[in-house]
């Protein structure tokens, strides 16, 4: 299992924001992804995980590996804690949700719905969802977002279980989670400013 990723371009509404990007990402390893707000790591995300089309450059990577969490947490708000893993795990053609519940403390509340949970049981639950896609590719936007410090590790000790079990991870913070991890900051990477060479006579 492995990602490799080659001279890749990736663009925010139209506009060029990254190029050059290359990197190899094996089984076992967690690359953190760094650079100042607005430099691309979220645009960087969505084009490795299939959710928008590169400018160039490829994305080489198992079918069906990769999993992919953003900001939201994906839960049906009428639906419980169960409910709601039991739904994802069979999307992702899986059954067992029981490690999740354990891996994120969320046994105790698997009857209550998702709709009177705390933003960061919620977020939890959110995580919990990487658990049971099976999926050994893990790719992370600001996962930590609404967790306290306690959940912080947790969080950093499912990701370690995950490397340690031959998956990999690829993750937009700058927080510290407590594994060994790269660091690609993509502020080597940002796209240079298209230059224009002629305009439209109509505007002048």
């Amino acid at each position: 299992m492995e990602l490799v990723v080659t001279d890749l371009a990736c663009a925010r509404g139209g506009v060029p924001v990254l190029e050059g990007v290359g990197f190899t990402l094996a089984a076992g390893q967690a690359l953190m992804l760094r650079g100042p707000n607005g430099i691309g790591k979220t645009t960087l995300l969505r084009t490795l995980a299939g959710l928008q089309p590169p400018l160039a450059g490829t994305v080489s990577a198992p079918p069906e590996s990769i999993a992919y969490a953003a900001h939201a947490d994906g839960l049906k708000a009428t639906l419980t804690v169960t409910e709601n893993l039991t739904f994802w795990a069979r999307i992702f053609g899986q059954t067992d949700i029981a490690p999740a519940l354990e891996a994120f403390d969320l046994a105790d509340l698997a009857g209550r719905p998702a709709q009177n949970l705390s933003a960061g049981q919620k977020r939890r639950l959110g995580l919990a969802r990487l658990l049971v896609t099976g999926r050994p590719i893990w790719m992370l936007d600001e996962p930590t977002v609404s967790l306290d410090a306690a959940s912080v590790a947790q969080f950093g000790h499912a990701v370690a279980r995950h490397l340690a079990q031959g998956g990999a991870a690829l993750i937009a913070t700058h927080i510290d989670l407590g594994f060994e991890a790269g660091v690609l900051d993509v502020t080597a990477f940002r796209a240079r400013p298209r230059r224009i060479d002629s305009f439209d006579e109509a505007f002048a």
